[in-house]
């Protein structure tokens, strides 16, 4: 029996985030016990009533929870998620965190985000020894790139081959849109289809534009319009389509690409609409009844293929910094589009994170895509909410700043304000521009 392909990503985010939560949880638990910390609970999930799974080594409980949201380390004498308000109440004991200087207890609250961004670093560095790197450039693309009609203002035209940004050349063109939205791109090269090649200026607030207009992917691979499958039982079935078919019009305007034609679909004012065809030399057109949205069951050939850089041991290394310190740049970039009133009203969540992977197994992506996902997860905890690590590194730097502790009261309604801001930054997690860091092509279904 065949696993659906919600199964297979679920499985996929529970085998990353499971692995990432236990080595970040590390990053805590390892500088505790060389501190003489007292760890009492290390858990993968939250235990909440019951735990699947526990078994006391030492002074440490070590188990796995029900409830697959994430996991913690207790430690003695914190001020943390388990709101452990009775043994706070007590004196301060040796082996606890708040009897350790400040300085140790800095060097605890870090270490989860550390072993997070080191980890994301060395996938990305393992990924490109063992698979190298896929990109196209415009030899893979031999038909260019298709254009937005209002991306057209800037210059573009339909079969552009982009050869440089900002001046530099530039290898691979899909992923132009991500640099688009949260890169500086200033100028583009272009080699037009009759020959000519022009730099094209590029609007300063170019991503704020995209982003407002939602037209995020104004840059695709041109898709050709001849049909290379056709959905059995679909309305293109039905239609008469045939394999083959190359596409010449709809409700009688000519199209020249997939790309243009699925565009006159969708400003289609009616349901009711004719696709002309060319089959054999012949010009024939069929009748389709369909919704905006429907799916007809046309897909249409691209001629794009995908080359694999290959790196020796040391390029993989400054390489895979390299991706790892831009995919990190690029996640802290797209938060000016999240926190915009458009960004407000599109939720993301677990099951954003989950579409992430592919729907088929393929360890090549798996570990991208946790290696993306282990730079999330350091980028959100750094931040200076009090539930998060960031928010215990910012009340332990105004304690060495200033000499003074923040009270236990006041801490303990931090940790529950924090708590719900946490919520809502999980509700809000957006990796909307991230696809474009792996090769995808354009749509060549409809």
């Amino acid at each position: 029996m065949e696993m659906s392909p919600f199964f297979i990503k679920a499985i996929q985010l529970l085998l990353s985030l499971s692995l990432l939560i236990v080595l970040h949880e590390f990053g805590h638990y390892i500088p505790a016990k060389i501190f003489k910390t007292r760890v009492e609970k290390f858990f993968l999930f939250f235990d909440v009533k019951f735990a699947l799974f526990k078994k006391k080594i030492g002074e440490t409980v070590y188990g796995i929870g029900w409830l697959p949201l994430g996991g913690y380390v207790k430690i003695s004498g914190m001020i943390d998620e388990s709101m452990d308000k009775e043994q706070m109440a007590q004196e301060p004991k040796e082996w606890e965190f708040r009897s350790k200087p400040a300085w140790q207890r800095l060097i605890i609250m870090v270490g989860g985000v550390v072993v997070n961004i080191v980890l994301g670093f060395l996938i990305y560095m393992m990924v490109l020894f063992v698979w190298g790197s896929g990109y196209t450039g415009p030899e893979q693309m031999p038909d260019g790139l298709y254009v937005a009609e209002e991306f057209e203002q800037y210059g573009f035209q339909n079969g552009d081959q982009i050869l440089q940004v900002n001046g530099k050349d530039y290898e691979n063109s899909l992923a132009i849109n991500r640099d688009l939205m949260l890169r500086d791109v200033n100028t583009i090269t272009v080699l037009h289809s009759d020959g000519t090649k022009e730099t094209l200026s590029i609007p300063e607030d170019i991503g704020d534009t995209l982003w407002q207009s939602g037209l995020t992917t104004p840059i695709q691979p041109l898709v050709t319009v001849t049909l290379d499958s056709i959905g059995k039982n679909t309305k293109a079935d039905k239609a008469g389509f045939l394999v083959g078919d190359n596409l010449t019009s709809i409700n009688g305007e000519k199209v020249t690409s997939f790309n243009e034609f699925k565009r006159k679909r969708a400003n289609l004012e009616t349901n009711e609409f004719t696709v002309g065809v060319i089959r054999n030399g012949a010009t024939q057109t069929l009748n389709l009844i369909a919704e905006k949205d429907e799916n007809l069951g046309l897909s249409a050939k691209q001629n794009v293929s995908i080359e694999t850089k290959q790196y020796t041991l040391g390029q993989s290394i400054t390489e895979g910094f390299s991706y790892g310190y831009d995919t990190l740049r690029d996640y802290v970039a797209q938060f000016k589009y999240v926190f915009t009133a458009k960004g407000a009203t599109q939720v993301g969540g677990f099951g954003a994170i989950g579409n992430l992977f592919p729907d088929a197994w393929n360890w090549q992506a798996f570990w991208m895509t946790t290696a993306l996902i282990s730079i999330i997860l350091a980028f959100m905890n750094i931040l200076p909410i009090p539930a998060l690590d960031g928010g215990h590194v910012m009340f332990l730097l105004y304690e060495i700043i200033s000499g003074r502790k923040p009270g236990d009261k006041f801490m303990e309604y931090a940790q529950m304000v924090g708590f719900f801001l946490l919520i809502a930054l999980v509700a809000y997690f957006k990796p909307s521009f991230f696809s474009s860091n792996s090769t995808n092509f354009a749509e060549s279904g409809t």
